[in-house]
């Protein structure tokens, strides 16, 4: 693994950010270079210039303060767990430094996890028994071999706070009218009940286990038939289950303070789905937050970055954060294309921009086949293994999301961050310790020199083709 440097000394609380005389500090990556996430110092902020139409800038106002950052991170499944199993043990530390650890790693914090099977597993699974409409034969031994185990060690890792998510694929078979935990299917209404207490019976079972659980969703992917691990609910019925079923099953527990997210699919229709059921009183008091995907662009569609900023406009009290992100259709040959860091780069600056609080990954780490998986929907991750050699390969992606993740820490507020040019991409935090970390990106085939304005100070910066950055100021 390319060693990642310690971060710069953060400016103290209450220090004006716009002052000159101080140099900012870069950190930089870049196709082609042999090493990522180089640090350096550019000149000092000095008073700004009379500004020419031509020149590329980044304007950044710390005054204009706007959403309140919760962080990044990525999902342990069973893919994950199975993956890191198979690691030895200096590789399995290695690989959580690599992600937890915020001077040696890129400092994730947050994670999510599936409520039994997913595609993501080497089969289909439940934790109860067929039939079994009472719960009482839930557990979650098949968990403990590999995925709470590493889920542990990741919270360790990350200082012994690991916020998690966790989100159902499908219920049992004989819950659902299709009797088949994949190619779709909808809940039967008479299991309603079971099923939102099958959500609390695994909350209890990982709170027993020593791991919280911080959010759950309602339903991965609500309007997706796969051949995985799927089940359909429309907006309405989405709604009705989570004002009739799951926000009081969950609020009558133990549990009641766990956050309940909606939707969790993509952006395209992340309006309408807001409508329906944030507009319903008596829906909306369960729902915290919604959850979105970015695989509206599997048909070739542009990425739907502005519903994000239409819902946060529509309902400022709901938080946004994006649950789910993978480059699909995997190939071995292609684990190093510079692209797939750049749809990151490109989706979080967006996404974060248009309101949303959070952005979490899918598989943290998958294997040389882009798996495993139980059908064959192999995918990318920003690190895989290739278990024949035992070497850990670390793409793009990984170095991408590291750019936020690593200098936007949790509580942080976004500023107002603008480009005077499409040819670059920039989004702005304060820190909580008044760290100002602006990201830029450059997705380009040529070097941009661009001053950089903080207020009224501003210094010169270029940054290379197919480039992103890291500024501290």
């Amino acid at each position: 693994m390319m060693s990642l440097l310690a971060m710069a000394l953060p400016a103290q609380a209450g220090e004006r950010l716009d002052r000159t005389g101080e140099a900012v500090v870069v950190y930089t990556t870049a196709q082609g270079a042999t090493r990522q996430m180089v640090r350096s110092q550019v000149a000092a902020l000095s008073e700004g210039h009379a500004l020419t139409e031509v020149e590329n800038s980044v304007f950044v106002e710390p005054g204009r303060r706007f959403q309140t950052f919760l962080g990044i991170g990525g999902a342990i499944t069973d893919a994950t767990a199975e993956t890191f199993a198979k690691l030895d043990d200096a590789r399995q530390a290695e690989l959580l430094r690599a992600y937890y650890d915020p001077g040696q790693g890129i400092g994730y914090t947050l994670a999510r996890t599936t409520i039994h099977s997913s595609d993501f597993s080497s089969g289909s699974y439940t934790y109860i028994a067929e039939g079994d409409a009472s719960l009482a034969s839930f557990s979650v031994e098949h968990d403990r071999r590999y995925r709470i185990p590493m889920i542990k060690r990741a919270i360790a890792a990350a200082g012994g706070t690991l916020p998690l998510m966790a989100s159902p694929w499908s219920a049992p078979a004989f819950m659902k009218d299709s009797k088949d935990m994949l190619h779709g299917g909808k809940l039967l209404p008479q299991y309603a009940d079971a099923w939102a207490k099958y959500y609390v019976k695994f909350l209890d079972a990982y709170q027993a286990e020593g791991i919280p659980v911080w959010a759950i969703s309602l339903q991965n992917e609500p309007m997706a038939k796969q051949t995985w691990e799927s089940m359909l609910f429309t907006a309405e019925e989405e709604r009705d289950f989570l004002k009739n079923h799951l926000g009081p099953t969950i609020k009558a527990s133990a549990h009641a303070d766990t956050r309940i997210v909606v939707w969790d699919h993509n952006r395209d229709m992340m309006v309408h789905r807001a409508n329906v059921i944030f507009g319903d009183p008596e829906a909306a008091q369960y729902a915290w937050g919604m959850g979105f995907h970015w695989y509206e662009t599997w048909a070739g569609f542009e990425p739907m970055f502005d519903n994000v900023a239409r819902v946060h406009d529509a309902w400022p009290d709901k938080v946004l954060l994006l649950t789910e992100a993978t480059v699909e259709k995997f190939d071995w040959s292609q684990v190093q294309r510079w692209a797939n860091g750049e749809r990151y780069g490109t989706s979080i600056i967006h996404d974060l921009n248009n309101g949303a609080s959070a952005w979490i990954d899918w598989n943290m780490l998958l294997d040389e086949t882009g798996g495993p998986n139980h059908v064959g929907n192999y995918c990318f991750s920003p690190v895989h293994a290739d278990t024949r050699s035992g070497e850990l390969v670390y793409t793009p992606s990984y170095w991408y999301i590291g750019h936020f993740s690593k200098f936007l820490r949790p509580g942080a507020q976004r500023v107002s961050a603008a480009s005077s040019r499409s040819n670059l991409l920039a989004t702005a935090f304060v820190n909580a310790d008044g760290t100002l970390a602006t990201v830029v990106m450059n997705p380009t085939g040529q070097p941009i020199t661009y001053n950089y304005y903080v207020g009224t100070a501003s210094t010169r910066i270029t940054i290379p083709a197919h480039g992103i950055q890291t500024l501290l100021r």
